[in-house]
């Protein structure tokens, strides 16, 4: 299927590794122009670099906090500059849902949920209010979110409030820009392999006192295709959902963790 991305300009925050970098490199490979942003000013233009060389798309690295809001408006200015206009907005800039202390629901502290939501709610808001007006101004546009399955799960009470507010903030998105053209849609990945994961599956091996491959089996333990989604098989979903042929899907989640075993959503 061509996905008829060739010439599309697209902006990835956490472009500098993980589902980021993955997804920036699916749609580089599918003829995009791809911007990735990252606070680490180094990692970010190295990764873009080293992507335009493996893929021979035009990349650009752009360091910037989606904390903050003049740096995301900044950072966007950048790229329109570079690229003259931006067609697609995936956003991916989180803290990923394994890091951090584990808390339980009486435990976890006003603080922590603050951060939760200031990275990744209000960070994902920030960059669909900069490059909506010019989406909307030419009557085309894609924004995908990365939010996360523990959406659909208890066990993290800042883990959960963060991507339901995703998935929230998401539809209100497509209600209010899908008939001006954008389409917005949230992408829950569950447990995902990336440059991360041999520590953690190590660590988890440890811990039990178990070979790495039984650990990686455990954790894997409920995903219905009985093994760890890859980096890149995530973005081939985002690449999809930022395409001209998605247009039948806005404002739902797609979930992309290979399948979570019992429960069924509908």
């Amino acid at each position: 299927m061509d996905l008829q991305l060739a010439g599309k300009r697209a902006l990835v925050t956490g472009g500098s590794r993980g589902i980021g970098l993955a997804i920036g490199r699916a749609l580089a490979r599918e003829g995009a122009t791809v911007a990735l942003l990252a606070r680490d000013e180094a990692a970010v233009a190295l990764a873009a670099e080293e992507l335009g060389a493996e893929t021979g798309a035009r990349t650009l690295g752009v360091s910037a906090d989606t904390g903050g809001d003049a740096d995301v408006r900044r950072a966007v200015d950048e790229v329109t500059a570079a690229f003259g206009g931006i067609d697609i907005a995936i956003n991916a800039a989180a803290r990923p849902a394994s890091s951090g202390p584990a808390m339980s629901a009486i435990g976890t502290t006003d603080d922590r949920v603050r951060e939760e939501l200031e990275v990744k709610l209000l960070g994902y808001l920030r960059v669909a209010r900069a490059v909506a007006p010019q989406m909307v101004d030419r009557g085309w546009g894609r924004i995908v979110n990365v939010s996360g399955l523990n959406a659909r799960r208890s066990g993290s009470v800042a883990g959960s409030v963060r991507n339901v507010a995703v998935a929230a903030l998401t539809k209100n998105l497509a209600d209010e820009l899908g008939p001006l053209g954008v389409n917005v849609t949230v992408v829950h990945p569950g447990l995902t392999r990336t440059e991360r994961t041999p520590a953690m599956v190590a660590a988890r091996a440890e811990q039990d006192g178990s070979t790495e491959e039984e650990a990686e089996a455990a954790l894997a333990a409920d995903v219905s295709i009985g093994r760890i989604v890859d980096a890149a098989e995530v973005a081939d979903v985002v690449a999809f959902l930022a395409s001209p042929r998605s247009v039948a899907i806005n404002g739902d989640a797609i979930a992309a963790g290979g399948g979570q075993t019992g429960p069924i959503f509908y």
